[in-house]
C-alpha cells in the first residue's frame, strides 16, 4: 500500500495521524513544507518500509524521531535544511538499508549518530558542509557498502576513519578540499572496488607517495583515478597523479 502526498503544501503532520494505516508500506511526503518530525507522527506504522521526505523544511532531527518505524528500509531526507542530528535520531531503525541526507546543511555529525542503524548499506552525505570525517562518526556502520560524501569541505582524513566500515565497496570523496590521502588506509579495506577522489586540490609532494602506490598496486576503477590532477606545487600543476613517479616527489624540509 502506497500513500502519495507529494507537493501538497503540508506544513506539519498530526500526532498519530497515520495510526490506522497498519499495512502502509510507502509514504511519500516530498515537496512540502514540513518543518519538524517527532515519533508520535509515525505511531503505529510498524510495516512502513519507505519514507520519502525530500524537499521539505526540516532543520533538526530530534531523538527518537522515527522510532515507531521498526520495518523501515529506506529513509530519504535530501534537499532539506538539516543542520543538527541528535545522536539518537535514528533510534529504532534497525532494518534501515538506505539513508539519504544529500543537499542539507550539515557541518558536523556527532559520534555514534549511526550506531543504531548497523544494517545500513548505503549512506549519502553529498552536498553538505562537512569539514571532517572521523571513525567515531561512522561507528556502528559495520555493514556499510556504499558511502557518498561528495561536494563537502573535507580537508583531511584520519588514518583510522574507516575502522568501523570493513565492508565498504565504494567510497566517493570527489569535490572536497583534500590535499593528500593515506593510500594504506584505502588498501586496508579488503573489498574496496571503487574510489572517487577527483576534483580535489591534490598537493603532489612526498606525502602522496602512499596514494601513488595504491594506484599502482590496485585494480580499482582506473578510469576515475586517472581524473586526479595535481594542483600544487607549481612544478607538477596540471599533471595527472597516476603518471607521477614517487622518487620525483619532494617535501619541503
Amino acid at each position: 500500500m502506497l500513500l502519495n502526498l507529494n507537493g501538497n503544501q503540508i506544513t506539519s503532520l498530526p500526532s498519530k495521524g497515520f495510526k490506522d494505516l497498519l499495512n502502509l508500506r510507502f509514504l511519500m511526503l516530498g515537496q512540502n513544507q514540513i518543518a519538524s518530525v517527532k515519533s508520535d507522527m509515525f505511531f503505529g506504522m510498524r510495516n512502513l518500509s519507505d519514507l520519502d521526505l525530500p524537499m521539505n523544511s526540516l532543520t533538526t532531527l530530534p531523538p527518537n524521531a522515527f522510532k515507531p518505524l521498526i520495518a523501515l528500509k529506506v529513509l530519504d531526507l535530501a534537499l532539506n535544511h538539516i543542520q543538527k542530528i541528535s545522536p539518537k535520531a535514528f533510534s529504532g531503525l534497525e532494518e534501515l538499508l538506505f539513508l539519504n541526507l544529500d543537499n542539507n546543511k550539515l557541518k558536523n555529525i556527532q559520534a555514534g549518530t549511526f550506531k543504531t542503524v548497523n544494517n545500513l548499506e548505503m549512506l549519502v552525505l553529498d552536498n553538505n558542509f562537512l569539514s571532517t570525517l572521523s571513525s567515531s562518526m561512522l561507528e556502528g556502520l559495520s555493514n556499510l557498502q556504499e558511502f557518498y560524501v561528495r561536494k563537502n569541505r573535507i580537508e583531511s582524513l584520519p588514518a583510522d576513519v574507516f575502522r568501523h566500515t570493513p565492508k565498504l565497496t565504494q567510497v566517493a570523496l570527489s569535490g572536497n578540499q583534500l590535499h593528500t590521502i593515506d593510500g594504506n588506509m584505502l588498501a586496508n579495506i579488503q573489498g574496496l572496488k571503487h574510489v572517487y577522489l577527483h576534483d580535489n586540490p591534490w598537493k603532489c609532494d612526498c606525502n602522496i607517495n602512499s596514494l601513488l602506490q595504491y594506484i599502482d598496486q590496485k585494480q580499482v576503477n582506473p578510469a576515475s583515478l586517472e581524473k586526479l590532477w595535481c594542483v600544487s606545487p607549481e612544478e607538477h600543476r596540471g599533471k595527472p597523479i597516476h603518471r607521477l613517479k614517487s622518487e620525483g616527489l619532494h617535501c619541503d624540509a
